[in-house]
């Protein structure tokens, strides 16, 4: 165990010269040098830049890059029990453990995030309905708070400020290492079953009716479908292939093709996008026992180099929500119907459903079904996304904060309420504001 703790000590690319910046007993001289009179702060952490929004944007002041405290400083075989650096990615997660026998257990659309980010924003997976959020299996964060000390919090230990890091943004400090739990697998392969569905109360049904008896489950949408075709979709529902199904543990990387330009403005309008549509739901049939590897059914957008390029030199956003499930068919109809008066054109939709709330006090999930659909950024869009909001409050919903970049103050109070609690530990933890962002500054989340 020792020998394997050692050589794992060696897998990351952090120069051991520089390592030594981040051992324990210099963290506060690091913070030192990040103090806001010392070099204009506020200052936030960022790792690889994955969310959509400002989240690690801080305008004015000071960023401090993540990306190469990445070693792996602890593994044990026997439970799958892993403490790395914050800067390790879920990719070199992958690269690493999946031909061992463990992959991770929880896992966003995007393999090239770090772990910090997904404590950070308490990230979901197409299995949330089954096995919650991220934070679920982390059993410690160790963090650089403001005075300077280095203080681990966990579910027992420091429980406040867990649950106030985990799905706040950054905000309660920089997170240094994290320890989590990976999930056993026997391949490297997903069994998926593809159901085509010819309106959203179809989509719905098979969710409702089936997606209990799978690890994964996930839809896309066309969200320009009208008529008695509204909501029509493909959903995707999986299981992790047994060793006698396929006893291969190989991360297969798909071939990468690059988006080389943006293309004109012209090119994204909602006719284009709905003969997309029509013709990616007519191509793709009802299909069982599918052999899909890990990188084609959890990563399709990573082998697309470069694809917000797609949207155009103006780019996107995204806009993802929670509705509850008792009026989910009808809030989501309201949200696609709403669109469809307008120009806007989503190019891209996913549903999933949602499983039990984690104890994060700004973490996103919440029972119920989450819509996530990216629109190319032209008149009118943000207008069009303030009135969403009001649908999606009205019914109990929220907007996730990893994922925006335009949200109100006044309707992020309404939507967390324990925004309260959050800011009375962040006060306690932070009070001189050394840590903010974007995105806390425009929220109301302390900060100067």
């Amino acid at each position: 165990m020792r020998a394997l703790e050692r050589r794992i000590s060696g897998w990351g690319r952090f120069p051991q010269s520089l390592c030594n910046l981040y051992r324990p007993e210099r963290f506060r001289e690091v913070l030192s040098v990040l103090a806001p009179e010392r070099k204009g702060g506020p200052y936030i952490a960022r790792g690889y830049g994955r969310s959509y929004g400002d989240a690690s944007l801080n305008q004015g002041h000071g960023v401090v890059l993540m990306e190469r405290i990445d070693r792996f400083l602890f593994f044990e075989p026997e439970s799958g029990l892993l403490r790395c650096e914050a800067g390790v990615q879920l990719a070199e997660i992958i690269r690493v453990f999946l031909p061992r026998g463990w992959f991770l257990p929880v896992t966003p659309g995007t393999r090239f995030c770090s772990v910090a980010a997904c404590v950070a924003c308490d990230v979901h997976g197409k299995n949330h309905h089954k096995d919650g959020a991220f934070s679920n299996f982390v059993e410690e964060v160790s963090l650089l708070a403001a005075s300077g000390d280095v203080v681990s919090c966990s579910k027992t230990g420091n429980p406040d400020l867990f649950w106030a890091t985990v799905g706040g943004m950054g905000l309660t400090g920089i997170i240094l290492e994290v320890t989590l739990r990976l999930m056993p697998v026997k391949s490297s392969h997903i069994m998926v079953d593809y159901v085509r569905t010819r309106n959203l109360a179809e989509t719905l049904a098979h969710f409702h009716e089936w997606d209990n008896h799978y690890t994964y489950s996930v839809a896309w949408l066309d969200c320009l479908a009208r008529g008695s075709s509204l909501g029509r979709g493909l959903l995707m529902m999986g299981n992790h292939a047994t060793g006698g199904e396929s006893s291969d543990l190989e991360f297969h990387q798909g071939r990468s093709v690059t988006v080389p330009f943006c293309p004109p403005v012209w090119v994204l309008n909602k006719k284009s996008a709905g003969l997309f549509n029509l013709l990616y739901h007519a191509g793709h049939k009802s299909r069982d026992r599918v052999l899909a590897n890990c990188d084609e059914y959890f990563y399709p957008l990573d082998k697309v180099l470069f694809w917000n390029r797609l949207y155009g030199r103006n780019g996107f956003v995204q806009y993802q929500c929670v509705i509850p499930p008792a009026d989910a068919g009808e809030v989501i109809t309201q949200l696609l119907l709403r669109i469809g008066k307008t120009g806007a054109s989503p190019f891209l939709a996913v549903l999933k459903r949602m499983g039990d709330r984690s104890g994060g006090l700004l973490s996103f999930p919440i029972p119920g079904y989450t819509l996530a659909m990216d629109f190319p950024l032209k008149n009118g869009v943000l207008d069009l996304l303030t009135r969403l909001d009001e649908v999606v409050l009205a019914a109990g919903g929220r907007i996730y904060l990893a994922k925006d970049a335009r949200l109100s103050p006044g309707h992020f109070a309404r939507m967390y309420p324990e925004a309260g609690q959050w800011q009375s530990i962040k006060k306690r933890i932070d009070p001189g504001g050394v840590f903010s962002s974007d995105l806390g500054r425009r929220l109301g989340l302390g900060g100067c």
